[in-house]
């Protein structure tokens, strides 16, 4: 059964770095795009980050600057290094994976993250406090 497990997550002051780190088993198809989502209480799911086998990386303009994700060609890991956290960037924050196979896995809704998109796969989520 494909898994994606999250690590990384955890209460740090304004100003440090967090390294999130997503990695998935068992999955049989190719990779599109492995991406980060983050939600809020109030908010609506956001698209923070997403990476591609090629390199091509997408950042919310929130995080730009400042978050860089990264892919390990390897398997199908992803990381997230984010640095000069601000309270604004205390979320939820859930890995997905896109996948290509003819015919692919089917695609959902986390419904942990409401308004997000479709995806194959979702982590359970970490949660990333930053307090003054």
């Amino acid at each position: 059964k494909v898994r994606l497990v999250e690590s990384g997550g955890g209460s740090v002051q304004v100003g440090s770095s967090l390294t999130l780190a997503c990695t998935g088993t068992d999955i049989s198809f190719d990779l599109i795009e492995m991406a980060w989502f983050r939600q809020a209480p109030g908010n609506e799911c956001e698209l923070v980050s997403s990476v591609r086998p090629d390199g091509m990386t997408h950042y919310a303009d929130s995080v730009k600057g400042r978050f860089t994700a990264s892919l390990d060609s390897a398997g199908y890991t992803q990381y997230l290094r984010m640095d000069m956290l601000k309270a604004e960037d205390t979320a939820v924050y859930f890995c997905a994976v896109d996948v290509r196979g003819f015919p692919g896995p089917p695609s959902f809704k986390n419904p942990s993250c409401s308004g997000g998109p479709w995806r194959n796969y979702w982590g359970q989520g970490t949660q990333v406090t930053v307090s003054s």
